[in-house]
């Protein structure tokens, strides 16, 4: 049976710092460390013209390093070898692992571990999150449980293999949710190609529910996310805070605009899950006319590169609050209406790819659990 040993960090990695003494007229290579065990990351490089410090430290691939103000939050990092040779100031301590008392593979996912974060955290100083440092005689002061190098080599590939797997995985899902919108985009062109252009007043007329308001009851609101990323709820709101404030009903199918941000994609169609709660007069309900258009397809216009312009050009105004898209503009906007049976046909694709897009997601969001947990066994 493999034995594990109790010892200090600093039995099996020692504090190696490089200094270099700043040069006139010279830039160095810089580096960032993520919070939460991500990596390290390239910064814009230290100019010697600008630079308070009169001493920088040459970092090396394979060394252990962290940011002493984002310690607290897991900012630790292996120095890859894309990053070897660059230069950091003395926030950031660096150290070689002992390769004959461990494997720096080991001591790498070690770091990458929030049990690690959290057991070196109990050593800050400071006062408030982001004024606590951690000393690198408190890093090398932690306790661990080292297994044997085999041991700590084949645990080490092991990570290595999900992690690489993980990745994988996310890149093919990103390229396949590429492929699956470049497709709808197409399939979009070929159908409103000599479809005719009818203005939104007519083939979506705007339909308000005003609400007659009850100091003693209570009202949900609605709220739709910019760059098309749907809609969402707020508390309720109490009747006796409505104040002056007017409300609307929101029904299932309605094209919502958020009038405030139409220009940057706050469109949306409001879910079964939506209907009944209420928006202010910033959101304007469009109902379209059940025999010639669907919510859904009028929705992927908008959204599409065409539709955002033309929302801009209706949304007179600065920047920010002040664009605020006009009612009569939004009902002159002429958009393309192929036939209702290509319209539903479209409709599928955008189901099925939505559901495609929500099971890749969830699939996602369990791959991004494991390796967490498999930090969580080996090192906890």
């Amino acid at each position: 049976m493999n034995q594990w040993q109790k010892v200090a960090l600093g039995e099996v990695m020692r504090l190696d710092l490089a200094p270099h003494h700043v040069e006139p007229d010279t830039n160095y290579p810089n580096i960032g460390i993520y919070s939460f065990g991500r990596g390290t990351f390239a910064k814009p490089p230290i100019e010697s013209a600008t630079t308070s410090a009169s001493t920088l430290y040459r970092v090396s691939a394979g060394q252990v390093i962290y940011s002493r103000l984002f310690a607290f939050e897991g900012a630790y990092a292996t120095v890859p070898p894309e990053h070897d040779g660059a230069f950091v100031s003395n926030e950031f301590p660096t150290f070689t692992v002992i390769d004959e008392k461990a494997s720096s593979a080991y001591i790498g996912w070690l770091f990458r571990s929030a049990v690690t974060w959290q057991a070196l955290r109990q050593n800050t100083v400071g006062m408030g999150d982001r004024r606590q440092r951690i000393h690198p005689a408190s890093v090398l002061a932690l306790p661990i449980s080292l297994p044997s190098l085999s041991v700590q080599h084949a645990i080490a590939n092991r990570l290595d293999r999900v992690s690489d797997a993980i990745v994988a995985r996310g890149r093919a899902a990103t390229s396949r949710a590429s492929e699956v919108e470049a497709t709808l985009r197409a399939a979009f062109a070929r159908i409103i190609a000599n479809a005719p252009r009818v203005a939104m007043g007519e083939i979506a007329p705007l339909v308000r529910r005003p609400v007659e308001i009850d100091p003693d009851a209570s009202y949900p609101e609605l709220g739709v996310r910019s760059f098309g990323k749907g809609t969402f709820h707020k508390p309720a709101l109490p009747g006796i805070e409505v104040g002056t404030k007017k409300l609307f009903t929101v029904g299932a199918g309605d094209l919502l605009f958020n009038i405030v941000f139409a220009w940057e994609g706050a469109v949306a169609v409001a879910a079964d899950k939506d209907a009944g709660r209420v928006g202010s007069h910033r959101f304007l309900t469009c109902v379209p006319d059940p025999s010639r258009a669907t919510s859904e397809f009028l929705r992927f216009w908008f959204l599409g590169e065409e539709g955002i312009l033309a929302l801009g050009q209706a949304s007179p105004g600065g920047a920010g609050r002040n664009r605020t898209l006009g009612i009569k503009a939004l009902e002159a906007i002429k958009v393309p209406v192929p036939s209702l049976d290509a319209q539903l046909w479209f409709d599928s694709l955008q189901f099925k790819a939505r559901a495609a897009k929500a099971a890749q997601a969830e699939a996602t969001t369990h791959l991004d659990q494991l390796l967490p947990a498999m930090l969580d066994e080996v090192f906890g």
